[in-house]
């Protein structure tokens, strides 16, 4: 067995260095025009900084290019893909294949990883993006446990998986916070309306509130619960999953620090010895429920939902 790299995504620049210490092995960096639903924004120096500090400390960077580029943004992606390279950035994350095709010719020795949000459902569907040069497919978040480790068994490429933070459960590319408030007659600019901690759909017949957002990607609606598997690694774990994402969008520098340090005791726990997390674990969840924020339960998403065929 190895040890799976941690992934986290910092909200600022200076969330590297602590993350760093806290135990994380890479990150996710990059900006809303390229990037969907990062937890911060990073401009070209931010990014060129967080490469730099993380390998000082021998971690990794992913640069986030996962968007849907139409066609005005298509003569940007050759440019930010060279400075990617330049930056000596470890990896591009990429959905809409004009990333793929772009880097072919202005970054050729770039790795990609594969992420669609919703199409890593199956082992083909990774080989296949393996095969046009993707070394990493990000899974979706609607999977189960036993499909996670029947893709993982059967991939040519690495898999990522998300343990902890909230999902996307709608997307848009129309500003719909925008012409609900313009409806109304009030007027707030997007800049406003980006990543607010404090605007919900309320859904009350399932007493759920969706967080949502608006940026430069169109408007957000994101899952009631957080995904929390602090004590449920085991069967991954055992499986070789290469990458465990912990998402901290809309959560605070602190927030993300402290569940990186639990999920990195709850990793290293378990490689000295599996009785040790297994004895542990609940304390360990019990940790997390103790700095979560009082609307934010946490739940198991789809890891132990029944297949339905």
């Amino acid at each position: 067995m190895k040890k799976p790299e941690l992934l986290v995504t910092p909200v600022t620049i200076n969330d590297i260095l602590p993350l760093s210490e806290a135990g994380a092995d890479a990150f996710v960096v990059g900006e809303q025009q390229f990037g969907l639903r990062l937890a911060g924004e990073f401009n070209r120096e931010d990014v060129k900084k967080a490469i730099e500090l993380a390998h000082s400390k021998g971690k990794k960077v992913y640069v986030a290019m996962n968007g849907i580029f139409h066609n005005e943004k298509m003569e940007k992606l050759a440019d930010y893909l060279q400075f990617a390279a330049s930056a000596n950035a470890d990896a591009i994350i990429f959905g809409d294949p004009a990333v793929l095709m772009t880097a072919r010719e202005s970054a050729p020795e770039m790795k990609l990883h594969w992420s669609t949000e919703t199409l890593g459902t199956n082992w083909f569907s990774c080989n296949y993006w393996g095969k046009k040069g993707a070394k990493r497919s990000v899974l979706a978040r609607e999977i189960n446990m036993d499909a996670i480790v029947e893709i993982k068994e059967n991939t040519e490429v690495e898999i990522e998986v998300q343990v902890h933070g909230m999902s996307c459960m709608f997307q848009s590319k129309r500003s719909l916070l925008g012409n609900y408030f313009e409806y109304q007659g009030k007027v707030m600019e997007i800049e406003n309306r980006k990543m607010q901690k404090n605007m919900f759909l309320h859904d009350k017949e399932r007493s759920n509130k969706y967080p949502v957002f608006e940026d430069a990607n169109g408007t957000h609606i994101m899952s009631p619960n957080d995904i929390c598997i602090i004590d449920e690694l085991q069967e991954m774990l055992e499986a070789n999953v290469d990458s465990f994402k912990i998402d901290g969008i809309l959560k605070s520098s602190e927030y993300i620090l402290a569940v990186t340090k639990l999920y990195r005791k709850a990793i290293d726990l378990f490689f000295e010895d599996p009785d040790l997390y297994d004895e542990q674990k609940d304390e360990l969840l019990a940790a997390i429920e103790e700095i979560q924020p009082a609307n934010r339960p946490l739940d198991t998403g789809f890891y132990f939902k029944e297949t339905v065929y």
